[in-house]
């Protein structure tokens, strides 16, 4: 299935393709927790920036590895680069115009990323 997406002002668009069931996490990380983010991992060969490449800004912590992508505009991070799987996309599911029919959210401890991120290391196979 092919989902669309933005941030808050439509700047920024893109689309994924997911399965119509899927399995997203809820983070307890000190960025996630303030953002509110909605983890839906997916290939980036399922992913698609569809316009507004100039708008994005990046913001990176910590490691480095991981890329947050901002919005310039509005702010929103519809989408960002996880550490977890940087050959994949994370999409925030709240910024989906439409979203797959089933979704099970699961609490990620991202307090304590390093003895749990292989359980998200297949996320972007």
């Amino acid at each position: 299935m092919i989902y669309s997406g933005s941030c808050h002002c439509q700047a920024v668009k893109f689309e994924i393709e997911a399965a119509a069931e899927v399995e997203c996490e809820r983070c307890n990380c000190s960025i996630c927790e303030k953002a509110g983010f909605i983890h839906l991992i997916v290939p980036k060969a399922n992913f698609r920036l569809l316009q507004g490449q100039e708008q994005l800004s990046t913001y990176t912590f910590n490691t480095g590895v991981a890329k947050h992508h901002f919005c310039k505009n509005c702010g929103v991070k519809a989408f960002y680069i996880p550490r977890s799987n940087p050959d994949g996309v994370d999409v925030n599911l709240r910024c989906l115009d439409t979203r797959p029919e089933i979704v099970s959210i699961v609490d990620f401890d991202g307090q304590h990323w390093e003895q749990h991120a292989h359980k998200l290391a297949h996320k972007s196979l």
